[in-house]
């Protein structure tokens, strides 16, 4: 492989100044000039981080596979290895840069092998300069806004035998008609926007996945008619604030409108993740209220619950703010579920602002949550605070919240026993003879079943309620 030719490598100055440029909407057509670049080639492919770096493999899986690719889970055997990384946790960037050295020894036995990097991780300009210096033998890399110039990137890098970096600082198109292979057969991810304006002072993702871009209103309606008559169960509508959605349009498109639409629409579950609070609009929990195929669940991430907390962080609300939004939420959804994500340890944080969180979690009595110790981003305003917390007392703070979250996820759980409850069966359970699926409500049931279930949404009655999941037996009175 030669050296360093085709290097566009990204800025974090040039985001954080928002290098624009007018959101074009394209189709994606370039993999009929290059169809066959992948034959009798084979790729593995390894997914970090939340539902949208999901979604962004499901639509390199798809590209790959119209190369001619196919997919293989034997690392030795492959001739592509692709990490499709995040970069929101620093936890999950290192372990890349761990993965990075041990897939080494892969292009020590073939040479020919092709090993890339993509997603968020090389948005971030101090990463991509540690996997050129540390990693030279990652041959390609490449960002979020760019997924559907991957044909091009493998050209250089197969046949041109070239180092191949390409990671835009601009922002990126809305490109249509991508190519997807789904991890799920009855459950699919569907992107309604990309990127996120909210500049949260801790965040890189609107450095990494840029402005605020909504899909046309008609395309995203498109795309799932046609997983309709593909036989898909349930949709999830995807962005970094969802219901964010079409304030970048010139249309009257709204977040409600589209969930309106689908309400409208033959398919049996439809779920959104992940909405910011503050945009969090009376309209959007009217029409939740009108329940049938809009599930009773909603992630809310709320972060902290000090005022002060909040405050430095750059969200725009207060705990006042959440507590209000939830009895909106709770009287127009009786019974529905909420969940969270949660920071501890932020710069500043006091043992008082601590005790707001934990305050906050027992008046909105959340029923699960992801929980994080802050970790600094290069880049992000937030590393320049000052007044770190000792990591002593993050780990601390991270038990207490813990604890109080798991009694949570408990009593959202118990609060069902005896109660049947549909289930869309995912697959095989880790218990032999048993099957796993989601409830509306979105929790995780155990049930004994044959196979032929998978797909299929089945009626459950719950006997038992344990901390992570529920268990039951088919309800055969309601099937």
């Amino acid at each position: 492989m030669n050296e360093k030719k085709n290097l566009h490598t990204p800025s974090m100055r040039k985001a954080r100044k928002r290098t624009r440029k007018d959101t074009a909407v394209v189709d994606f057509d370039r993999h009929a000039v290059l169809k066959d670049i992948g034959k009798g080639r084979l790729y593995h492919l390894d997914t970090y981080g939340c539902q949208a770096n999901e979604a962004d493999s499901e639509t390199i899986r798809g590209i790959l596979e119209k190369l001619g690719f196919a997919e293989t889970e034997e690392e030795s055997r492959a001739d592509l290895i692709l990490l499709n990384t995040c970069v929101v946790r620093s936890s999950a960037a290192n372990r890349v840069f761990g993965e990075l050295g041990r897939l080494k020894r892969y292009k020590r036995d073939n040479p020919d092998l092709i090993l890339g990097v993509a997603g968020c991780l090389p948005q971030d300009e101090s990463a991509t300069e540690r996997i050129l210096k540390e990693h030279p033998h990652v041959d390609l890399i490449f960002g979020t806004h760019n997924i559907h110039r991957l044909p091009e990137l493998l050209e250089t890098a197969l046949l041109s035998k070239e180092k191949v970096v390409e990671v835009l600082s601009e922002e990126g198109d809305i490109v249509e008609n991508l190519p997807k292979r789904r991890f799920h057969a009855k459950k699919a991810y569907v992107n309604i926007m990309y990127g996120c304006d909210e500049f949260c002072t801790y965040c890189v993702v609107p450095y990494t996945r840029g402005k605020e871009r909504s899909r046309p209103f008609e395309a995203i309606l498109a795309e799932i008619d046609k997983l309709i008559e593909e036989g898909y169960r349930e949709v999830t509508l995807l962005g970094q604030n969802v219901n964010a959605y079409g304030k970048d349009l010139e249309s009257e498109a709204s977040f409600a409108d589209l969930l309106c639409a689908l309400h409208e629409r033959d398919i049996a579950r439809v779920r959104f993740t992940t909405s910011h609070p503050k945009d969090f609009d009376q309209e959007t929990i009217e029409i939740l209220a009108r329940g049938g195929n809009l599930m009773p669940h909603i992630h809310l991430p709320v972060q902290a619950g000090s005022d002060e907390i909040l405050r430095r962080m750059n969200r725009k609300y207060t705990s006042d703010d959440i507590v209000d939004l939830v009895e909106r939420i709770r009287e127009a959804v009786p019974g529905i579920s909420l969940t969270t994500d949660l920071i501890v340890g932020f710069p500043g944080e006091t043992e008082a602002d601590f005790a707001d969180t934990l305050a906050l979690l027992d008046k909105v009595r959340f029923e699960g949550a992801f929980t994080f110790m802050y970790s600094p981003r290069e880049g992000t305003p937030a590393a320049r605070f000052d007044h770190s917390v000792p990591p002593e007392t993050k780990k601390e703070r991270l038990h207490r919240l813990q604890k109080k979250v798991d009694e949570g996820y408990k009593r959202g759980h118990e609060r069902f026993l005896g109660e049947t409850v549909d289930v869309l069966v995912e697959g095989e359970s880790k218990e032999e003879g048993m099957l796993k699926g989601y409830s509306p409500h979105h929790k995780l049931v155990h049930f004994a079943g044959g196979t032929g279930l998978v797909g299929a949404i089945v009626p459950v009655r719950i006997t038992e309620a344990k901390t992570w999941f529920m268990r039951g037996e088919i309800d055969e009175e309601s099937a």
